[in-house]
């Protein structure tokens, strides 16, 4: 890391405890919405829901909004719970279907109705409240942060046997080592494609998104050109399990990855594009797409 980014880490990453639930309800001044993308999450969306729906009920936040696109049960175990349910196809329909995670996300902006919003992802195993209170911690807490992301350990599962590490495997062997090459002032971001993110809504609005695995490295370079080094925050969350997916799956997911910094990359007038030459299954994924930051779109109508 460099000096600065060492400095960074020391004064902007925290511990989940320092967030209570008590702290963040006495505390928070902006309505906060919490959102999950979801497809084929059945087997873990009710649990996460059974740690969130509490805390919208001790004055933490104030929606919960499961946006879906699954063949199982997600969306009726979503409903049964309490939470607020919409289909991804019924998100901007006049845009065609729905690209990935990334495009669910951007989609999702309008029926969110916080100040506050946070992103967890909707496949993490054995999840407490304090997933929400932590990256929630930093935003509603400290007036200076507009982003905050989450890291933790990952522990990596084989069948029936799990070793301490060895998960996030696309993080680092392509998203860190990236960073470290064209962004080493974000190289104390320890999860950069964490999908446990809290960021304010006016900031959100400001960008792009990409479409597909790439989104959470954009929003991460992209709310570093926004709001630079000091308006970013990161918390530990300890462990996060989930299914890995297989070695063959994870060749797609890095070079969305590639291409979305390559992107941006462009558009500093860093790199020569557009690149060509990209070969396998990913060459023609509709995941290339980005979405334009809503305010534009806004704007323009």
């Amino acid at each position: 890391m460099t000096l600065r980014s060492r400095a960074w880490h020391r004064t902007n990453t925290h511990a989940h405890g320092e967030f209570s639930p008590e702290r963040l309800a006495a505390e928070r001044e902006y309505r906060v919405s919490v959102c999950l993308p979801a497809r084929n999450e059945a087997r873990t969306i009710g649990p996460i829901l059974s740690e969130l729906i509490p805390l919208r009920e001790r004055g933490v936040l104030d929606q919960i909004v499961v946006v879906d696109r699954s063949s199982d049960q997600t969306a009726e175990i979503a409903r049964s719970l309490g939470a607020e349910v919409h289909s991804q196809d019924d998100l901007m329909p006049e845009l065609g279907p729905v690209l990935g995670k990334g495009d669910a996300m951007w989609r999702a902006l309008p029926v969110l109705t916080g100040e506050v919003i946070c992103f967890l992802d909707a496949d993490s195993e054995q999840f407490g409240a304090h997933f929400a209170c932590g990256v929630l911690g930093p935003v509603l807490c400290r007036p200076e942060v507009s982003f905050v992301k989450g890291f933790y350990r990952r522990p990596f599962r084989i069948g029936k046997t799990t070793v301490p590490d060895g998960g996030g495997r696309v993080t680092e062997l392509t998203a860190r080592p990236l960073l470290n090459l064209f962004y080493p002032e974000l190289a104390g971001v320890r999860q950069p494609l964490a999908g446990e993110i809290a960021a304010r809504r006016d900031l959100l609005e400001r960008l792009p998104f990409a479409t597909g695995y790439g989104v959470d490295i954009g929003l991460l370079i992209d709310v570093y050109s926004a709001v630079g080094l000091d308006g970013i925050a990161q918390v530990d969350l300890d462990v996060r399990q989930n299914a890995h997916q297989p070695l063959r799956d994870l060749g797609p997911m890095a070079s969305d990855v590639l291409e979305t910094v390559a992107a941006r990359l462009e558009r500093e007038g860093r790199l020569r594009g557009p690149l060509s030459g990209v070969e396998g299954p990913s060459a023609t994924s509709p995941a290339r797409v980005e979405r334009p930051p809503l305010r534009t779109l806004r704007a323009a109508a």
